[in-house]
């Protein structure tokens, strides 16, 4: 959003509608660099006069919503932190200071590349990004060899892999020394203890029986 420029008319118009005369309700507060004007206005139907001014901003009707851009000075002043609004010479001085940062930040940016970084070799200006991964092309065979080979294989009967049977037959040889180990670690069955002593006591062998009531005794007449 370029700054527009004034004419000698328009700076007449702004000076007449910031004058604070005592019938008006609406003044001109000032303008920013790019043709927006700031306005205080009472609300109608106030009667106080010691009652806060309201503060509204109106852009150029040439000027689209999304380009309009408010400097700091005028957000303040909008937001009531500051009361006096921004003149001319500070708003132009905010923007060479703003450019100014630009160039410096520029500056610096370039001094930080020329710099040469850790993961750089004796003798190299800067590294530069290397690519991702790149995948090795693989050889593609032409169909006539594919069909070749599949022929091959299909006339060629299968034979057992030696491999596999050398482990079938250490797989079998392992099963049976695990058998056999498990048969030489079998407990032994336990001989009868001839000190053990025996049970021949009438009381040892008593077990009570259930109860029984007895029969009820015949009523008397």
């Amino acid at each position: 959003m370029s700054t527009n420029r004034i004419s000698p008319f328009v700076k007449v118009w702004y000076k007449w509608k910031s004058l604070k005369l005592p019938w008006r309700r609406k003044f001109l507060a000032g303008h920013d660099l790019y043709g927006n004007t700031f306005w205080e206005f009472r609300i109608a139907g106030t009667t106080d006069p010691a009652g806060r001014w309201r503060r509204i901003v109106n852009m150029p009707s040439t000027t689209h919503y999304g380009d309009v851009k408010l400097s700091p000075a005028w957000h303040q002043w909008l937001r009531y932190t500051r009361w006096e609004p921004p003149s001319i010479e500070e708003q132009r001085a905010d923007v060479i200071r703003q450019e100014r940062m630009k160039v410096l930040a520029a500056e610096a940016d370039a001094r930080w590349a020329a710099k040469p970084g850790y993961v750089d070799a004796p003798g190299e200006v800067k590294a530069q990004p290397q690519p991702v991964l790149q995948q090795k092309s693989v050889p593609q065979e032409a169909p006539e060899e594919k069909v070749e080979r599949t022929t091959e294989n299909e006339s060629t009967p299968a034979q057992p892999d030696e491999t596999e049977a050398q482990a079938t037959e250490g797989a079998t040889l392992s099963r049976e020394e695990t058998w056999r180990k498990m048969q030489q670690q079998k407990p032994k069955p336990t001989e009868a203890n001839p000190w053990v002593k025996t049970r021949g006591g009438p009381s040892e062998e008593w077990q009570p029986q259930a109860w029984q009531p007895p029969a009820a005794a015949p009523k008397k007449l």
